[in-house]
């Protein structure tokens, strides 16, 4: 890789974005997972609350975990379509334009 395109303000940005991006939803997908383990730890009697049946409020918070690590997933896809693959492809065009076209 060309060590200008290394260097550039545009891709240190584009490292900087997705680090940042990663990092928080890493840090939302922790407590997610681990507030529902300290719940589980401190606070037994409502987790083994009957809803319905045998249905307990810790199985529909579990639930709710499982669909809040969807909805984190689906927000980093929508980030990565939406800001960086754009970005990436508007780096790569402008170094591909630079690289000398190889003969056939």
């Amino acid at each position: 890789m060309d060590r200008d395109v290394l260097n550039s303000l545009e891709f240190r940005r584009l490292v900087v974005g997705r680090w940042r991006v990663s990092l928080a939803l890493t840090a939302l997908l922790f407590l997610l997972y681990y507030g529902y383990i300290l719940l589980i730890a401190t606070n037994r009697q409502l987790v083994s609350q009957r809803v319905s049946g045998s249905t307990t409020a810790g199985i529909l918070i579990a639930a709710g975990v499982i669909a809040g690590a969807w909805v984190l997933t689906a927000a980093y896809v929508v980030w990565a379509n939406r800001e960086y693959d754009p970005a990436v492809a508007k780096l790569r065009a402008r170094v591909e334009q630079r690289a000398p076209v190889e003969p056939r």
